[in-house]
Formats: C-alpha cells, structure tokens, sequence
C-alpha cells in the first residue's frame, strides 16, 4: 500500500503529430539565444583556397572571393539564422513543407526497390530546421536525424556537411536539397559516401540550369555534374521533381562492394 503522504506523479503523454506542431515553435526559442551567444562552427581541417575549382565542367563556382573558410560559414549563417526566415519556416512554410517532404518520403517508402523503410537510420543534409526531418518522422521513419551549421533541437544537430560528425558507413538513407550551397561539390557528395552503408541511398533535389540565391555557392549547369562526383554509386533514376523551386531528383544507391 502506498504511504499516506506519497505525491501523486503527472504523467503527461503528447500525441506525436502535437509534438511535431510544437517543434518549431520550440526551434524558434532557441534560436535567439543560439545566435546572439555561439559563434560559427569550427572550420573543418583542411585548407581553402580563395578561388574553389569546379569539380566538373558542369558545375560553376561562385567567385565570391571568400578570404577563409570561416568566411564562407559566416555567409551561410547569415541565411541560416535570419530571424525572419527562420519565422517563416516555423510557421507558415512549416505544414506545407512538412506535408509536400512527407508525400516524398512515402512514395520513396512504397517504391518496390528498397529505397527506404521505416527501420532506416535516415540523414537529412543542410535541414535548417528540420522539416524533412519531421517529414520521415511522421511517415515511420523514426531514426531520423539532420545537420546543420545551427543546430535546431531535437531534430537537427550542429554539423558541416564537408566533414559530416558521423562515422563511415552510418546511415541507411541520405536526403538533401542543398546542394547548391556547398563551397567543394566534390567533399559533400564523398561525405555522403562516406556515411552511408553499403547499399544505402542517396536522394538529392537540385536545381539544373537555374542559378540559385546569392547564399549559393555553385551552379549545376547538368545534371551530369551531380552524377559524376559519386565515385561508390550507382544511379538508380532521374527524374522531374516540383520540389520549392527545385527541379531535378535523384537518386543514387552506394555499392555494396568497392572496386
């Protein structure tokens, strides 16, 4: 029998669709203080030249003459901790954007080649506040995680997608549609190589023949360009996507054995 002055404990269950409303609210908090008190994420170990070569014939760089990798950063962070973009992701871009990744990522789902399921460990690349990966949350893909250079908990950790804070051969499924914003194309496809297991896949939404916004880093002229920079990957399909100003899909598995 329990003792006469035992306090009686609250347990408070939320439905998981009202925790998903309640994120970016909560990511909206925490943004003020993140912003005002930390600064820039450390720079990965490995030298920057002023002027980054193309990778490839079809990809063209942004000259944008930055002094130092920490430039570079600093630039990102710019768009990434806007305070009145980072209002219109919370809010009214939230279900819509919530909604349209998650339509995707069930359609990725029920595709008969084993694109994805709900036992994947999922990576969204560059996921700001983490839509995409509140997205795969809500369609069953419950090991879902993001990075980006401003963390958004509980669904985005701090992290530089030159130099993934992963181990090799982590995930099971990489999405990202930030392509355009990376400063070396050639080390964030080789970063997504790196984490995914042997037979994981890659989906990448890019922008071809459409030069991006001034935070863009590079302009992919073909698809090609994309495709070329996967050394341990096979392309599964390219296809036409509607995808918030993105016009290409596609999707690569990593080889199960390396040549």
């Amino acid at each position: 029998m329990p003792a006469a002055d035992a306090k009686p404990r609250l347990h408070l269950h939320l439905p998981r669709p009202l925790l998903l409303l309640l994120i970016p609210f909560l990511s909206l908090l925490l943004l003020y203080t993140y912003s005002s008190s930390s600064p820039p994420p450390p720079p990965v170990a490995f030298a920057v030249p002023l002027s980054p070569t193309p990778p490839s014939p079809h990809i063209r760089m942004r000259r944008a003459g930055f002094r130092s990798y920490e430039d570079y950063l600093r630039h990102q962070l710019n768009k990434t901790l806007d305070p009145r973009l980072r209002r219109v992701w919370a809010t009214r871009d939230w279900h819509r954007k919530v909604d349209a990744f998650a339509r995707a990522f069930a359609a990725l789902r029920d595709d008969d080649g084993g694109l994805l399921s709900n036992a994947s460990r999922a990576l969204c690349v560059g996921a700001r506040l983490g839509q995409e990966v509140a997205a795969l949350r809500l369609v069953g893909v419950r090991d879902a995680v993001g990075i980006d250079l401003a963390p958004a908990p509980p669904l985005v950790v701090r992290g530089d997608f030159h130099a993934q804070p992963f181990a090799n051969d982590t995930f099971d499924f990489e999405f990202s549609n930030v392509f355009d914003h990376a400063l070396y194309p050639d080390r964030f496809v080789a970063e997504i190589e790196r984490t995914l297991r042997p037979g994981g896949v890659a989906v990448l939404h890019v922008a071809v023949h459409r030069r991006g916004d001034k935070y863009s880093a590079n302009d992919l002229l073909d698809v090609q360009g994309l495709v070329g920079l996967f050394r341990r990957s096979d392309v599964i399909r390219i296809s036409k996507v509607d995808a918030f100003g993105l016009d290409t899909e596609v999707i690569l598995r990593k080889k199960r054995s390396s040549p």
